[in-house]
């Protein structure tokens, strides 16, 4: 755990997705994300990191972990793909159990940024597959490309993107998939608290239609799409990102209250 910028502002803690690390937070870091306190977490899937992790049935163990760790609750929770699903998944179970998550972890609202969600299994056809294993290995050139930017080689770049992939390996991949394929059981209706779901237009692998669904199935949530970017909207419109954000932010009034209802919002800034 690390606070990233002490503030006075609304305390946010910043979880990273699958292969990646607390540094795809920088350029959010170093904007206004609306006078946020932000706090990052580097968890076991981080880039680099053995895929021991995976070795369970479920990984969300260490978004919990993440979520003590951060001093007087964690206010506004901002999860990146893989994480986002975790985070669902553990909300939803503990819901589901009668327990109250938001009090016990004091989260006030959501943001949840490139999510995976289908809400009806017959969704995952046998070709989902392979697309997913294509896809996430692109994904993984492109989340080196936003950070390292365009001077990088490209056939280094590729080289790198394999050996990510090689380094998450069958475990890593698979507790993934099984979260995902977790997602048409989410208890949606049980996560009241304010959430925003941010999803790049262009993204190839969290496709914006799930973000969309999922705005729609949770009781207080609004959505934006933003445009030009693709699985990293934090790196690659880190402006529009950090508005986003910083509107969201200013918008909850306090520990665990709804926000006032907004019409859903579908275009990015």
């Amino acid at each position: 755990m690390r606070h990233r910028r002490p503030t006075e502002g609304p305390r946010a803690l910043l979880l990273h997705g699958l292969a990646n690390s607390p540094s795809v937070w920088e350029p959010l870091a170093g904007s206004d994300a609306g006078g946020s306190d932000l706090w990052t977490a580097e968890l076991p899937w981080s880039g680099g990191q053995p895929p021991d992790w995976a070795y369970g049935p479920d990984a969300g163990w260490a978004i919990a972990d993440a979520l003590d760790q951060v001093p007087g609750g964690v206010g506004l929770v901002v999860a990146h793909s893989f994480s986002a699903v975790l985070l669902l998944n553990l909300l939803s179970d503990e819901l589901a159990r009668g327990r109250d998550p938001f009090a016990r972890y004091g989260i006030d609202a959501l943001v949840l940024v490139s999510p995976f969600y289908r809400r009806d299994p017959e969704c995952f056809e046998y070709d989902v597959v392979g697309e997913l294993l294509d896809s996430f290995r692109s994904t993984m050139d492109e989340g080196i490309r936003v950070m390292a930017g365009p001077r990088l080689d490209p056939s280094l770049r590729h080289d790198m993107a394999r050996r990510v992939c090689e380094r998450v390996g069958p475990y890593g991949y698979l507790s993934f998939f099984r979260s995902y394929l977790r997602t048409p059981w989410l208890r949606t209706d049980l996560i009241t608290v304010p959430t925003l779901v941010i999803s790049g237009e262009d993204d190839a692998i969290a496709r914006s239609a799930e973000s969309m669904a999922l705005t729609a199935d949770l009781p207080d949530a609004r959505c934006r799409l933003i445009a030009g970017a693709g699985h990293f909207p934090m790196v690659e419109q880190v402006d529009a990102f950090s508005a986003a954000l910083g509107e969201f932010a200013r918008s909850i009034s306090g520990p665990n209250q709804q926000s006032p209802t907004k019409p859903l919002d579908l275009r990015g800034a």
